[in-house]
């Protein structure tokens, strides 16, 4: 026998034999506890089961990103309530025919709001080519969602460059916005491990306006890091008077209530241009250009 005709595998891969299954009618009928573990859903999804599945969601989205060549990542936070231009100037524009003061009033906030999306999906434009040209991989990376962070693999998708999804089972269902790239759109259950892998491959955070969710997310980053337990990143807040009104940093340094030196864990940009001036000398982006 030839090397070549030695089999690679001395078993049949866990596919094959899911593959090559034999019926067995005495034992396939419900409750019957035969099915192969790895396979049986009803028992994956036993309460007793969280620990495994937690560890499925930490390694599927790992593993998978490993295999598209996912090495860093620019993390893009924000609103999924900010439309982009084009959609708030006709939700302005159905406003002002109904005459609805309240709808007229909702409508210009949100158009004013937009120009986050369109800074958003710039930015994602300037990173995704200004990596591309200098061989680094990095990607863009967003919550998956419609908002800002379609923004996000909206700007990446325009450039040609790949970007990561990251969506969660929310009770109105999250639905991925259409620019993701599909090898790299993932689902989680667990909000914990979500936000771990935000933070895993990611070089620098990038905050647009947003609400809870928004909030949740810079503030367990901005913890991380102050306490030590993340490495220190550029985390850039896009929109200072939006910031300045929702957050008083002012009133916890003078309590007490973080140390002097915290409040430059963060920088203001206004900015896509802005925004990346900040970045581009960052080790990580200093790649050497492709030759």
């Amino acid at each position: 026998m030839k090397p070549t005709d030695v089999p690679t595998r001395n078993f049949p891969t866990a596919r094959e034999e899911c593959r090559t299954l034999q019926p067995h009618p005495d034992y396939d009928g419900p409750g019957s506890a035969y099915e192969l573990a790895f396979k049986d859903e009803s028992f994956l999804l036993r309460q007793d089961m969280r620990a495994v599945r937690m560890q499925l969601e930490l390694m599927k989205p790992e593993l998978l990103q490993d295999e598209q060549g996912v090495k860093s990542t620019i993390v893009i936070f924000g609103s999924a309530r900010i439309p982009s231009a084009e959609a708030a100037q006709a939700l302005l524009t159905a406003a002002e025919a109904s005459g609805d003061e309240t709808q007229l009033r909702i409508a210009r906030s949100k158009l004013a709001m937009s120009r986050y999306y369109e800074e958003a999906r710039r930015f994602a434009q300037l990173v995704t080519t200004a990596c591309a040209e200098r061989g680094c991989p990095v990607v863009v990376a967003t919550g998956g969602g419609p908002g800002i962070m379609e923004a996000g693999n909206r700007g990446a998708y325009e450039a040609g460059g790949k970007s990561v999804g990251l969506n969660i089972v929310l009770p109105h269902e999250q639905y991925p916005n259409p620019y993701i790239t599909p090898e790299l759109c993932f689902r989680f259950h667990y909000f914990g491990l979500r936000k771990m892998h935000f933070l895993m491959r990611s070089v620098a955070l990038v905050c647009f306006p947003g609400g809870y969710g928004t909030l949740d997310e810079l503030f367990e980053s901005l913890t991380l890091i102050q306490t030590g337990k993340s490495r220190r990143r550029p985390i850039l807040l896009f929109g200072r008077d939006f910031w300045t009104r929702l957050l008083n940093i002012d009133l916890l340094l003078e309590t007490g209530m973080i140390s002097p030196g915290d409040e430059q864990l963060f920088h203001y940009v206004e900015t896509a241009e802005e925004a990346w001036a900040l970045l581009e000398n960052q080790p990580e982006l200093s790649c050497p250009p492709t030759p």
